[in-house]
């Protein structure tokens, strides 16, 4: 479901995602490595990341 929200506002509107996990860890949430690259793939594209370098 999430892969099909980031494709339906792709190109469209801006998308603000936080979170205290490097990409690196993602795939603990999403346990498929094909939907994890998917995912960070689609967040990161014409992306502009803003890493704050503290601990949560």
């Amino acid at each position: 479901m999430l892969c099909q929200v980031l494709t339906e506002r792709e190109e469209k509107n801006s998308i603000a995602v936080a979170s205290n996990e490097a990409f690196t860890g993602w795939s603990g949430t999403f346990t498929d490595p094909r939907l994890c690259a998917a995912i960070v793939d689609r967040l990161t594209f014409n992306a502009t990341l803003i890493e704050t370098g503290t601990e949560s």
